[in-house]
């Protein structure tokens, strides 16, 4: 990871002090000093820097660069902080200016000074001979930058100046940012307005840059927030600087202003085999834009993002995508390996690796294996291919599925959902087979009328009273079968018992507690729980003598029965050889009264049956109200979702869901469980405004009548329907109907009328659109998307989808390729790489690893997403720009 980390990853936040003075300055200007010499003045200012996380220093005294400034900078730059040579200048109309330069043009600040009309140092503060605007444009010249300094202040630009000259200085367009001591809000009245461009005299099209600084006069003058400010730079000099104050809403953050938020992020990815072998990235945490020519390996690496993740598309186009690309480009054999920082509950690092086609693994920064799931480091992660979003666009349900990311998790509710679906399967398997039981029971039980019907017409033949004595055996002998049944249940427990034993006190053993706070006290859980064990085995131990006396008793007493027996069974043979000569079958009787006195105590066992499904029942009937609770619960969440959504959205898109409205997957299970021709039903299904399945599936168990009044089916389905079933009805109970999302874009081409069309009535690009402006919102978790563009006009890239990524960005990564270059410039990437193919492998070149503020990667963006500087100005032309 260090090794990764060491490659560029674009543009990051650095502290920047902008008008330190040399300790010259500070003995001319009579300032108190605490230093007998430069030196200790220098190495004091050098630490105060390191003690403040301070990395861009310029240096600049009143139109002087001389040893004083040359040997802080020199300090400066040889304890690795960046610093400016400069000066600050102050026009021929009064108004002060810094004027910061690169370190190569250290040499030639003599020259500029000059050039001011300043050839005297003898004076404090001379004063130049060129006016602010003439200064401001000969600094362009110079590739200087100027900073209207303490603008509010006493030879400030707003103070100094004022009507006409000061509103043409103050538009100039070589002039991109002024200095204050704090927030525009805290300035002074009358100026205020101008510093937040609201005032009409002043106002220019893009907002002037407000950076804080001050004069620092010494090491403690740098820990106030009014001498620095935050400058986001991938490489730091003066054009760095120009792009940071082209887009200060990116850009700078002032110490007033809400620091950027922790979130998780991906770090650095590297590729060993396939398409990017041998490629190394090293991720920003905000927006990162993956730029280059068709079949440059842009996809490749999204879709290598998904695969080491062990995600899945989410749509089916896009899975064949996917599938392709792991098989033909990424190639078998190949290794992906992610580093991933989480934030939440404290930062910490992990290692994703896959191998194609094997699962992905998880290892801390130990290097030990974790067992975890990827996607647990990074919850909500979403990654989607080409082409993808306008798939998802196009499906109602996984549009909702899309707006449960904004819904507030309830772990509770959702474990309970868990716990409710799995007691209603267990409640529907033991109905079905307690009605099993009661069939079996009464199928057994019907024959009984007809037995009982024999017996008596054997009793009228004077039969039974012949075979008393065997025939109440036969009873007899029913009693220690029943007694057999009584005993059952105990043998079972004590074979539970027996099995549970000994208890496993493991868990309190002393290394388990060790590192606990109150290991003694919780430790003496360890030897009551091996005491409740000891007394569990003397019960077992009990119990089981018990049985085995009671069996011992049991043999004894049938053993005297079975010799009591023989007399009775020596009678009956002899009456039975009677029987036969009267032809009256003495044995079918005896048959039949051991079948009658077996089928009997069946009854009290239906009954027990009976009263025990009813009881069954009325449990899942409070399980089904309560699953119906929890999906209404649910609902309520994801509807409060879709109305946070078009709060955040105000006037772009609305977002409103239906609850139960998706009948999809009731129509699947239909087909499926029942077959047969049922688009009547289905028909009839889906046309029900407010269907309640648990209606539909009592209707199902009352017969195909019932079916056929409440919803109008032909009897052949409702005779279907009725038939399925009581498993498959009590499923309909359980079946779950996703809510439908409606997602309306508001399509006016102004800020003051509203359009509104529902994505049934959009076109594919402006549904992409109301999507993508639902993925950029409000997660902490990365966005990978690849070229998001597809099928969006710019009007909605630029108006719609860059504000919502620039604001974004701030508490979230986003990894974009594209084509478009409103992303990357727009949107102003903190990151942008440049993937180059040659032959069967592609490449990203260390110096296309950067911001636009580097030189190579403006050119590689001029170049690829603009068709270069002539194409650019022959647009720009014929637009008439």
């Amino acid at each position: 990871m260090a090794a990764k980390r060491k490659l560029p990853n674009g543009a990051r936040f650095y502290r920047c002090a902008l008008q330190v003075n040399p300790f010259a300055y500070l003995r001319r200007h009579k300032k108190p000093v605490h230093f007998d010499c430069e030196t200790g003045y220098n190495a004091a200012m050098v630490e105060a820097c390191r003690e403040n996380g301070i990395e861009v220093v310029a240096v600049a005294d009143h139109y002087r660069f001389e040893p004083s400034s040359k040997s802080l900078v020199s300090a400066l730059r040889e304890a690795g902080i960046f610093a400016f040579g400069g000066f600050e200048a102050v026009a021929k109309d009064g108004v002060h200016f810094l004027c910061l330069f690169d370190p190569d043009k250290d040499d030639f600040l003599a020259r500029y000074i000059g050039s001011c009309g300043v050839h005297d140092c003898s004076e404090d503060s001379p004063v130049g001979n060129l006016d602010s605007l003439e200064l401001l444009e000969e600094a362009r010249k110079w590739g200087a930058m100027l900073i209207a300094a303490h603008v509010a202040s006493a030879g400030g630009l707003l103070q100094k100046l004022s009507g006409q000259s000061r509103a043409k200085v103050w538009k100039s367009t070589d002039l991109l940012a002024c200095a204050l001591p704090g927030p525009a809000k805290d300035a002074p009245d009358g100026i205020r307005q101008i510093l937040q461009n609201k005032d009409a005299a002043h106002q220019r099209p893009r907002e002037l840059a407000i950076v804080n600084a001050t004069d620092v006069n010494s090491p403690e003058d740098l820990r106030k927030p009014s001498a620095s400010c935050f400058i986001k730079m991938s490489e730091v000099s003066v054009e760095a600087l120009r792009q940071a104050f082209l887009d200060a809403q990116s850009r700078i953050r002032l110490h007033s202003d809400p620091q950027p938020e922790p979130h998780a992020e991906f770090v650095s990815m590297h590729w060993e085999g396939g398409f990017l072998s041998g490629t190394s990235v090293h991720f920003n945490g905000n927006l990162n834009a993956l730029v280059g020519g068709r079949g440059a390996g842009k996809s490749t690496l999204i879709e290598s993002i998904r695969y080491v993740l062990g995600l899945y598309p989410i749509g089916e186009e896009a899975r064949k995508v996917h599938e392709a690309m792991v098989q033909n480009v990424l190639k078998p054999g190949t290794k992906v390996s992610l580093w991933v920082r989480s934030h939440h509950p404290s930062e910490a690092f992990y290692l994703v690796e896959r191998s194609v086609p094997n699962p992905p693994t998880v290892k801390d920064r130990q290097g030990a294996i974790l067992h975890v799931q990827p996607r647990d480091l990074v919850p909500g992660v979403q990654v989607f291919g080409q082409h993808e979003i306008s798939e998802l666009a196009r499906n109602p349900a996984k549009r909702t599925l899309l707006l449960k990311r904004f819904a507030e998790r309830d772990p509770a509710l959702e474990d309970r959902k868990k716990e409710l679906q799995a007691a209603l399967a267990q409640s529907r398997r033991r109905i079905v087979e307690t009605r099993r039981e009661m069939d079996r029971l009464e199928e057994r039980l019907a024959v009984l009328p007809g037995l009982e019907e024999t017996q008596k017409r054997f009793r009228e033949a004077g039969l039974e009273e012949r075979l008393k004595e065997k025939s109440l055996l036969v009873k007899e002998e029913q009693l220690f079968v029943l007694l057999d049944e009584r005993l059952a249940p105990f043998r079972s427990l004590h074979q539970e018992l027996v099995a549970s034993l000994p208890l496993d006190v493991a868990f309190l053993a002393d290394k388990a507690l060790d590192t606990l706070p109150n290991a003694e006290l919780v430790g003496a859980l360890g030897p009551v729980l091996t005491s409740l064990s000891e007394q569990f085995a003397q019960l077992g131990d009990q119990l089981d003598n018990a049985l085995a006396g009671t069996d011992a008793a049991v043999a004894e007493i049938r053993k005297r029965w079975d010799e009591q027996c023989e007399r009775i069974n020596d009678a009956y043979d002899r009456l039975l050889r009677e029987s036969q000569r009267s032809s009256v079958d003495g044995a079918e009787f005896i048959r039949i009264r051991k079948r009658i006195e077996k089928l009997r105590p069946l009854n009290e066992r239906l009954r027990h049956v009976e009263i025990d499904l009813e009881t069954q029942e009325a449990h899942r009937y409070e399980l089904v109200l309560e699953w119906e609770e929890i999906k209404q619960r649910e609902f309520r969440v994801i509807e409060n979702a879709a109305k946070k959504v078009s709060r955040e959205l105000r006037g772009k898109v609305d977002v409103a869901v239906t609850m139960e409205s998706n009948r999809r997957p009731l129509e699947d299970f239909l087909r499926k469980q029942v077959g047969g021709y049922l688009k009547h039903a289905i028909d009839r299904l889906n046309n029900e405004p407010m269907l309640s399945l648990r209606e539909f599936s009592e209707h199902c168990r009352k017969g195909k009548e019932s079916l056929m009044k409440a919803y109008g089916l032909p009897a052949g389905t409702a005779g279907r329907l009725a038939g399925a079933g009581l498993d498959t009805h009590m499923k309909i109970d359980e079946l779950e109907l996703p809510a439908e999302t409606e997602i309306r874009l508001n399509i006016a081409s102004d800020d003051e009328t509203e359009e509104w069309r529902s994505l049934e009535e959009l076109s594919m690009g402006q549904k992409a659109t109301a999507i993508l402006l639902l993925l950029l919102l409000d997660l902490q978790a990365p966005l990978v998307v690849d070229q998001p563009e597809d099928d969006l006009d710019n009007r909605f890239v630029t108006e719609g989808i860059v504000p919502i990524m620039r604001r974004e960005k701030r508490r979230r990564q986003f990894i974009f390729s594209t084509h478009n270059a409103n992303i990357p410039v727009l949107g102003d990437a903190e990151l942008i790489l440049g993937l180059t193919a040659s032959g069967e492998k592609a490449t990203i070149a260390r110096e296309h690893m950067g911001s636009l503020d580097s030189r190579p990667v403006r050119e590689l963006v001029e170049e690829t997403l603009e068709g270069g500087k002539d194409a650019f100005e022959m647009r720009r032309s014929k637009y008439g720009f």
